[in-house]
């Protein structure tokens, strides 16, 4: 009787139809939801590492802060210029089902800080104002059309990104500050550390498109490909040019 039962199982998933574009989607969801920490292997998947270079036209790496004061009252020194780059899988499957998460852009200073955040689509980033006067945050982007208004120190104001996109982010009070948020439809980016390097988990095999993106020069893409229980290396040299 157990033997006539299984037989009837597997002539019942026999005559499921095959969906492969359905399969690997699962597969590759699965595996990303499982993302271990990083630097550790995930079984059939591969990883991106690699290097960021800034450089100036002339062929010179570029100081950690390229950014000069403009603020009335600057109080802090330029965050590094290696925390505006964020490179990313060009070509990676959209995931329909992401983790919302939360991040913050401080006004402080006169300035938004970070310049540039990368998030998941649906997460929330908090604009909390630490200086003592007021500012403003809105947006005219086409992933997303916003203004919050303007509010005095120690407040904050959030909102939600449900939709992939470069969102440039200003203040209506002080026309200098700017930031931007990159929401992706995927968790196939990073944001180099300070030395420059990065590193991009759980990646599917196959051949894509590595993009680093800077806030001033856009995209660099080159070609990668990955392979299973692999670590695919690139190393770029972003051409930067100081303000």
């Amino acid at each position: 009787m157990l033997a006539r039962t299984a037989e009837t199982i597997t002539e019942l998933l026999a005559r499921v139809p095959f969906r492969p574009p359905l399969v690997l989607l699962a597969l590759t969801c699965a595996g990303v939801a499982a993302m271990p920490a990083t630097g550790r292997a995930v079984p059939g998947y591969g990883r991106i590492t690699g290097v960021v270079h800034l450089i100036a036209p002339g062929g010179t790496a570029l100081r950690s802060g390229a950014y000069p004061s403009r603020q009335v009252n600057r109080k802090t020194p330029d965050a590094a210029e290696i925390a505006n780059v964020v490179v990313f899988v060009k070509n990676a499957p959209m995931e329909p089902e992401l983790p919302a998460t939360r991040a913050s852009i401080a006004q402080r200073d006169e300035s938004f800080e970070p310049r540039v955040t990368a998030i998941t689509r649906g997460s929330i980033v908090e604009f909390p104002n630490f200086d003592p006067y007021f500012h403003n945050v809105f947006s005219l982007s086409r992933g997303a059309t916003f203004d919050l208004g303007r509010f005095r120190k120690g407040e904050k104001r959030e909102r939600s990104f449900p939709r992939a996109g470069v969102i440039k982010v200003y203040c209506h009070v002080h026309s200098e500050m700017a930031a931007t948020i990159l929401v992706f439809d995927h968790r196939l980016y990073a944001t180099p550390s300070r030395d420059g390097t990065f590193a991009i988990e759980a990646v599917p095999p196959g051949s894509y498109q590595l993009s680093a993106w800077h806030e001033r020069i856009g995209e660099t893409t080159k070609a990668i490909q990955v392979a299973a229980g692999d670590a695919a290396s690139v190393e770029f040299s972003l051409p930067v040019v100081e303000r």
